[in-house]
């Protein structure tokens, strides 16, 4: 039996502890197929897509998030998109990008990511400016470094975990991973157990392998004294439509569009998301240029 993708979001030691987990598997699978990524570069955007999904989880009403991994490896840019209702849209630069495993034998996802470059972080939260974070990448490996973002960007020390397994046939057959955030005022002798939970617990992606629920594995690092206050099913949603592209192609001017109609006859667009593409004909694109306000 196929088990639907969930987020759930808690507390834990009397509050002292917020903790979200995720089972992103259906997610992933449908980010790889529409961008046809190759196993490491799936890891890579999985895990990016996990982390920005439980953040989204983390914002209310129609704020929405977006993350983009800027490293200095193959893959170049990693962009994902996430809202409050669990709805996660994402991209790579280089989808085709492969490279051996790592000494461990994993897939080695800061070779495509690199160990160099940025994550950056911009929140819509309904107010006149974005708010906007950036780190350095210190890993490339994405859980370390948004580990290191929420304690500098948002001074909250936190715990993250990502993993996506990826088959020998390039289908992903588990992705998820949680997020443990430590709240003020949490005693050092809690906090030293949760750092030896952390260093004993077994990988997410094995966990979730041996078909434990995002539940269980919170109870894996925190015990019994977890309550859940929320669940949520991720899904990718992308927001493009010919509409949208119509408009962004009178944006561009008479001029512009003059150019399209004359030299090609022709406008094919393309998003990046979900991989649709809409093509414009010579007629429609006059109709177009007609609406257009400048040259």
């Amino acid at each position: 039996m196929t088990l639907k993708d969930e987020i759930i979001r808690g507390t834990a030691w009397d509050g002292g502890l917020r903790v979200f987990a995720a089972r992103t598997t259906a997610l992933v699978s449908e980010l790889q197929r529409r961008q046809d990524t190759f196993p490491t570069a799936t890891a890579a955007l999985g895990r990016t897509a996990t982390a920005a999904a439980m953040m989204g989880f983390m914002l209310k009403g129609q704020e929405k998030l977006t993350v983009q991994v800027k490293g200095d490896g193959p893959i170049g840019q990693i962009v994902v998109d996430a809202n409050a209702d669990g709805q996660v849209r994402g991209y790579v630069d280089h989808p085709h990008v492969h490279v051996p495993s790592n000494s461990q034998g994993k897939l080695d996802v800061a070779g495509v990511v690199g160990r160099t470059g940025q994550l950056h972080v911009t929140k819509d939260l309904g107010l006149k400016d974005p708010y906007r974070g950036s780190v350095p990448i210190i890993s490339g490996e994405i859980a370390e470094d948004f580990t290191l973002y929420f304690a500098e960007s948002e001074q909250t020390p936190s715990a993250v975990g990502l993993g996506v397994l990826v088959e020998t046939d390039n289908s992903v057959l588990h992705a998820g991973g949680f997020i443990v955030q430590v709240m003020p005022g949490l005693p050092e002798e809690r906090l030293v157990r949760l750092e030896q939970a952390i260093s004993a617990m077994p990988h997410v992606t094995a966990l979730l392998d041996q078909g434990e629920t995002p539940e269980g594995v919170l109870r894996f690092l925190v015990g019994d004294d977890l309550t859940i206050h929320q669940t949520l099913e991720p899904a990718f949603q992308c927001y493009c439509s010919r509409e949208r592209f119509e408009r962004a192609l009178i944006t561009i001017g008479k001029r512009e569009l003059r150019s399209l109609i004359d030299e090609d006859g022709q406008a094919e667009t393309h998003c990046h998301f979900c991989n649709e593409k809409y093509l414009f004909d010579g007629e429609e694109l006059e109709a177009l240029y007609r609406l257009a306000d400048r040259d």
